[in-house]
Order: C-alpha cells, then sequence, then structure tokens
C-alpha cells in the first residue's frame, strides 16, 4: 500500500503568494512520490468565517486555485471537509478520549487567552469551542484517512503531535493498531515567506500579495514593499531586504545567487529590484491566472470536480469507521 499525504487550508480570505509558495505547491508536490488527500478545511474555517456568502465564495476561491496550480483531481482525493460526516463522528469518538489538559496547551488557545489577559479582558474573552477543540477535528481529519505524512509549517507541528497522542490512546486502549500514527512533514520555508511589511505574510497583518491580481494591480501592491532609504548606486545586503526574501523564492539556487551578486555589487535601486521580482512572479502566474477564473466562471465544474471527490473520499471514510465503531462496540 501507497504511503498517504494528507493537507488541509482553510478558506479564510483571498489566496495570497504566502499561502502558494508556503503550503500549496510544496504539498501538491507530495503527489509525485504518494497517494495524496487534499481537503478544504471550511469547518475550521467556521471559526473566523461568519459571513456565509464569503465562506461559499472563499471555499471555491480554495479549490480553483489548487486546480489552477495543477493538483489532478483524478490522481489525488480532492474534496470538502464538510461534505464527510464521519469526519465529524470519527471527532466525538477522538473528543471521548481526549483530557482537557491536552486541549489546554494548544497553540491557538493559549495565544487567545495571552491576548486577553494583556488586553485585560477575562482570559475566556471571545473563545467558542470551535477553537477550543479544533485540534481534536484536525486530529480526525488526519486520522480518518490514515495519512502517513502531513505537511505543516513548524507553529502546526503541534497538531499532528495531538492527533499522534490521541491516536495511541486508543490504540493502546482496544489493543489494535486502529490508528495510522501520522509524522509531520515541517515546510520551514512558510517560516521565510515575508509580507509587505517584512513580517510573516498573512491576512491578519493585510500585507499579502494577492495571487490572482491583473497585472497593473500585481504590479501597485509589490510597490508597496517596505525599503530603505539606500541610494540605487548603494551595495545592498539582501539578507536584510524583503525584495530579496520573495524574489529567492522563485529562482534556482544559481538565479539566486547572481541576483544576491547583483544586490551587494551596488546599482541596484529599490524600484529595478522591485520590477525584476514584479517580471518573474508574473511570468510564473500568467497561466494560473487564466485557468482561475475559468474555474471560477463555472462553479458547476467546480461542485462536479469536488462531488467526484466526495464520494472517493467517503468510499475510504466509511469503511474505516465501520472498523472504528466495530472496535470500540458501538457496533
Amino acid at each position: 500500500m501507497a504511503l498517504r499525504a494528507l493537507t488541509g487550508i482553510k478558506p479564510t480570505g483571498e489566496p495570497h503568494v504566502g499561502n502558494w509558495l508556503g503550503a500549496i505547491k510544496p504539498a501538491l508536490a507530495l503527489a509525485a512520490s504518494y497517494e495524496t488527500f487534499y481537503f478544504i478545511a471550511d469547518y475550521h474555517a467556521l471559526n473566523a468565517v461568519y459571513d456565509a456568502e464569503a465562506l461559499r465564495k472563499h471555499t471555491f476561491s480554495i479549490a480553483a486555485t489548487y486546480l489552477a496550480f495543477g493538483l489532478d483531481p483524478e490522481r489525488s482525493v480532492f474534496y470538502r471537509q464538510s461534505e464527510i460526516p464521519e469526519v465529524f463522528e470519527l471527532a466525538w469518538i477522538l473528543a471521548c478520549f481526549t483530557g482537557k489538559g491536552l486541549m489546554n496547551r494548544a497553540h491557538s488557545y493559549k495565544d487567545s487567552i495571552a491576548k486577553n489577559t494583556e488586553a485585560g479582558k477575562d482570559p475566556d474573552f471571545n473563545i467558542n469551542m470551535g477553537l477550543y477543540t479544533y485540534p481534536i477535528l484536525m486530529a480526525a481529519d488526519i486520522l480518518m484517512f490514515s495519512a502517513n505524512v502531513v505537511p505543516v509549517g513548524a507553529d502546526q507541528k503541534q497538531h499532528v503531535e495531538f492527533a499522534r497522542d490521541i491516536a495511541e490512546r486508543i490504540n493502546h486502549n482496544y489493543k489494535a493498531e486502529l490508528f495510522t500514527l501520522p509524522e509531520p512533514r515541517i515546510e520551514e520555508q512558510v517560516k521565510t515567506i515575508v509580507g509587505l511589511d517584512g513580517r510573516k505574510m498573512s491576512k491578519s497583518y493585510d500585507n499579502t500579495i494577492p495571487l490572482f491580481l491583473d497585472e497593473k494591480p500585481l504590479q501597485k501592491r509589490i510597490n508597496q514593499i517596505v525599503t530603505n532609504s539606500q541610494e540605487p548606486a548603494e551595495p545592498k545586503d539582501p539578507d536584510q531586504s524583503h525584495i530579496f526574501s520573495l524574489h529567492r523564492l522563485l529562482l534556482s539556487d544559481a538565479e539566486a545567487q547572481a541576483l544576491r551578486t547583483k544586490y551587494q555589487a551596488g546599482g541596484m535601486g529599490w524600484g529595478q529590484a522591485k520590477k525584476e521580482y514584479f517580471e518573474s512572479l508574473n511570468a510564473l502566474l500568467k497561466a494560473p491566472r487564466e485557468e482561475y477564473r475559468r474555474l471560477m466562471a463555472d462553479p458547476a465544474g467546480l461542485q462536479s470536480i469536488l462531488a467526484k471527490g466526495r464520494d472517493r473520499a467517503r468510499a475510504t471514510a466509511s469503511e474505516f469507521l465501520h472498523r472504528i465503531r466495530t472496535t470500540i462496540g458501538i457496533r
């Protein structure tokens, strides 16, 4: 049996360059070596998106983005999380084996507590149970499909570790190798993708470069990248340049080294640096941009692709859930 890789992305906003380079591109590359499962985590997004029309739009946008960048729905299983009810039944089963103390240690929950405390608010202000139990649903996403590998950024590694902890507890309790223990595949590059202001590219900072802008708006957005006041003739430290940090992600090692040398030699103004980054990025986005727009103009076609993925995913999930029910005594 081929090893499985599984990854999901939340439809919480417009796809941006950080999503593509940090998550989508490395996830799609796994299809060359693994049996791959890709899902749109729309119920996870419900923690942050309370506008029904926005959630629908973002869900189709994420689907179109994956497909535009080369996801093959015949080769990989591509589905919406919300269309796999077996995952949510499994989440309840996992919850019954998950200690509250484990959830107390979840990074997202602890961060929310810390922010509330710092602001002088009640520690649990605006924290819903969806946020608190988020790691359990994520564990269900992973364990339902017996994923061997889950690509994540370093800050998401804990979710895979939680899934392992819960799976091991259930396996031990029933003395059965019921769940596959997943391994995190750390995507260190995610942390290096900076936004316009030098912080990590994120919708929450509004410092992103949206993927599917027309050429002129894309160039305008790139021109907003923060630089220092050095003159064009001055040599520049590429390791201190947000533009170089972004541009090198699009280049081969040799091309990145040549660009580094160009910065250090002097004569490269920030306007020229931004122009060259725009040209490199636009060349890579031109074809996906056209395919994305074609897909978004055909929502019935997108729904058909997701429906086929749903049927394939449910066939796997229902068979596995039957085994889980039998093992725990529900059937």
